[in-house]
């Protein structure tokens, strides 16, 4: 089977867009929560998620905040005020999605979680002791996480005692070890230097991940949330991938 892995869409449905022409042919879609918040289609971006075939979809802490399932100050100034919009700005179709999205789901090989294993909607994955301390936390070989907006790999073997961090490169083909933590990026607000979008193709049979960047317009996204009135730093950050 080959899996779209997204994650991190953030209301940005031109990067989304851009994702899924890039991906051609795929037969299920995991998604790793955030499907909104700092961007400005949220609605639209909910239900192009929701029309992709054999979807399975996780919650991610924006999409729990703008259901009033996480306190609001709990993030940053400019995240709030982001978090208000989008809250004001969902249809009843959509908070209904949202609503209906579970924390963790746990394959027969794979476990898909927004954060981390440990704590799946809000933990970050920065470093490889948190890393490490993870792994006793999903008992499937994979692992597959969002929320830091940044591709990376972290990896444990018998042999070690904390887990290795690999950052892949841009269009690279790796065959995944047998026990690991993988995050895709960003769709809609990469934070790694690089603008472009990032997803990931992942061939269930032969564990192989194929990572992704595509370009898209950006600039006519910062011109709708300019329009929306949604923070100027959240519009300046999607030039420049940071």
């Amino acid at each position: 089977m080959r899996a779209l892995i997204i994650s991190d869409i953030h209301a940005n449905l031109t990067a989304l867009e851009a994702v899924l022409a890039e991906s051609g042919e795929f037969d299920a879609v995991w998604c790793l929560g955030d499907l909104v918040g700092y961007g400005p289609n949220p609605n639209e971006c909910i239900a192009l998620v929701r029309s992709l075939p054999n979807l399975l979809c996780i919650i991610g802490n924006h999409d729990a905040a703008s259901l009033d399932r996480i306190d609001i100050e709990a993030f940053n100034p400019e995240a709030r005020t982001a978090i208000r919009w989008t809250q004001n700005t969902l249809d009843d179709g959509s908070r209904a999605f949202l609503k209906s999205l579970p924390e963790k789901i746990e394959l027969d090989k794979v476990t898909l979680a927004h954060g981390s294993p440990r704590h799946p909607v809000w933990e970050y994955l920065l470093d490889t002791r948190t890393a490490t301390l993870n792994f006793d936390f999903f008992s499937t070989p994979l692992c597959f996480v969002g929320h830091t907006h940044l591709p990376v790999i972290y990896s444990m073997s018998a042999s070690n005692h904390m887990a290795r961090l690999s950052i892949p490169d841009a269009n690279q083909l790796l065959a995944l070890p047998d026990r690991a933590i993988v995050n895709p990026g960003s769709v809609g607000q990469p934070r790694d230097r690089d603008p472009r979008a990032a997803f990931a193709l992942f061939d269930t049979e032969a564990n192989l991940l194929d990572y992704r960047r595509v370009a898209y317009n950006f600039i006519e996204v910062q011109d709708r949330m300019a329009a929306a009135g949604l923070p100027k730093r959240h519009i300046q950050r999607l030039a420049a991938g940071w």
